[in-house]
């Protein structure tokens, strides 16, 4: 099974973005793992706030096949402890799926037709991140779930 992030627009602090590759590339050694970002919409300061997540939702649907597994990560999905989380993860694994899709929204979150289209939804916290923080965090604890998952030390409890 692939699992791939995908997200809006670029990272423009170049820390974050280090620190999100060094995930990234941990990842690697655990599952396939694709992150792909689409650009920013053009124009978006032209655009209410509705019209941004219509457009970025129509470019994010665009992106899925309909085998995909999609989970959005939203501050309304469901919350897990780490170790929740990797077991979710690990029944995701032995489903069968072929890929499994985590997506970012942009900065107004996700249109109307996305949330129809996921299969889940999960939060990372009840607080409110940017998405380029989003990056990170998720990716650092998809890294920690493969860590737990395999009982290796990177995870204190």
């Amino acid at each position: 099974m692939t699992i791939k992030l995908l997200g809006i627009g670029k990272t423009d602090d170049p820390a974050l973005q280090n620190l999100t590759e060094v995930y990234i590339n941990r990842l690697q050694f655990y599952n396939k793992f694709e992150f792909e970002l689409i650009p920013d919409i053009k124009k978006a300061k032209n655009l209410n706030e509705n019209q941004q997540k219509q457009k970025e939702g129509e470019l994010l649907l665009n992106k899925l096949i309909a085998s995909d597994f999609v989970v959005l990560l939203d501050e309304g999905g469901k919350q897990f402890t780490s170790e929740a989380f990797s077991e979710y993860i690990q029944k995701r694994l032995n489903s069968g799926l072929k890929q499994l899709v985590f997506v970012i929204g942009g900065p107004y979150g996700f249109s109307e037709a996305v949330y129809t289209r996921a299969d889940s939804t999960i939060s990372l916290s009840k607080m409110t991140f940017s998405h380029q923080m989003v990056r990170l965090f998720f990716t650092e604890q998809l890294y920690r779930a493969f860590t737990i998952l395999r009982n290796e030390p990177y995870h204190h409890r």
